[in-house]
């Protein structure tokens, strides 16, 4: 979930900002508690365990070219409201170029603090504040892979959203979207639970009218010439802290597509790591990992 509203109108002019300014002064309470794995970012942390696997394992098997030790390198990734640099790191850490954009300055300021600490990681990540749209005309088809977690369910245009990721991905490139389905189950585990009553993300972060339905996410991305490629369930155990695949997408899910170009494959939406399927109990929803 990232930490504001994507209100883009006119996609490649930088003197209209797409952020919403309510949005960012929230969010930028929270800037320097990123790498606190026991805070308010707890539920990103332990995402990771998950979706970078995910990432990761898609990529190498559409890629013939393995770098032992570095299985990413050469490729260039864009994580989209990148916050801390919670998603960036690791996949600097697997070999990518990886640009990070968030609006917050704070944010970027915290991210490229925290990299800092790692000579590699200094040279493989670069970070912008910018929003999305603001890269688009300056990045037209540079990046092999996009990553927008925890994103589009704080989207006001979705599809302006979708299309400015077709215009900065590569042909036959890939993206990457983890978000909440919007199901009255989401809306108990994921605003009533998570929020209100157990404080694992914090209250107001999330508006259940901008969850987004899997169905309506892969019309939107078919329609502006992407091949959506797996729609996998993810769950949090609040218990355990803990993130596993599951067959069902009312709560949270993960979702790859593929930027028109590449050979068709088989859409999946069932086949997932066995040894990280976790039974339906948990609740919906993160700490957004910042703003788009």
């Amino acid at each position: 979930m990232k930490s504001n509203i994507f209100t883009v109108k006119r996609p490649f002019s930088t003197s209209h900002s797409s952020v919403d300014s309510k949005e960012m002064k929230k969010f930028q309470l929270l800037a320097h508690k990123w790498w606190d794995e026991e805070g308010e970012y707890a539920a990103l942390h332990s995402m990771n365990d998950i979706r970078v696997p995910f990432i990761r394992d898609t990529l190498l098997s559409m890629s013939g070219n393995y770098h032992l030790g570095n299985p990413l390198s050469g490729m260039k990734i864009l994580d989209v409201g990148c916050g801390g640099g919670l998603l960036s790191e690791p996949l600097g850490r697997l070999g990518a170029s990886v640009t990070g954009i968030d609006p917050v300055e704070d944010n970027i300021r915290t991210a490229d603090q925290h990299k800092s600490f790692d000579p590699v990681l200094a040279e493989r990540i670069q970070y912008k504040s910018s929003s999305l749209e603001e890269i688009v005309e300056e990045s037209m088809e540079t990046f092999d892979v996009i990553v927008a977690s925890e994103v589009v369910e704080h989207v006001a245009d979705l599809e302006m959203f979708i299309k400015c990721c077709s215009q900065v991905l590569k042909p036959e490139g890939s993206l990457f979207i983890t978000t909440i389905n919007k199901t009255q189950l989401s809306y108990v585990l994921g605003i009533v639970v998570a929020e209100k009553i157990m404080g694992i993300v914090p209250e107001g972060t999330h508006e259940w009218e901008k969850f987004v339905p899997p169905e309506e996410l892969e019309r939107l991305l078919e329609s502006t010439g992407f091949s959506v490629r797996s729609v996998q369930g993810m769950l949090y155990n609040p218990l355990s802290g803990s993130w596993g695949w599951v067959q069902s997408t009312s709560l949270n899910y993960a979702l790859h597509a593929v930027r028109a170009g590449a050979a068709p494959q088989p859409h999946t939406t069932d086949t997932l790591p066995q040894t990280d399927v976790q039974q339906s109990t948990g609740t919906a929803g993160t700490v957004p990992d910042s703003a788009v």
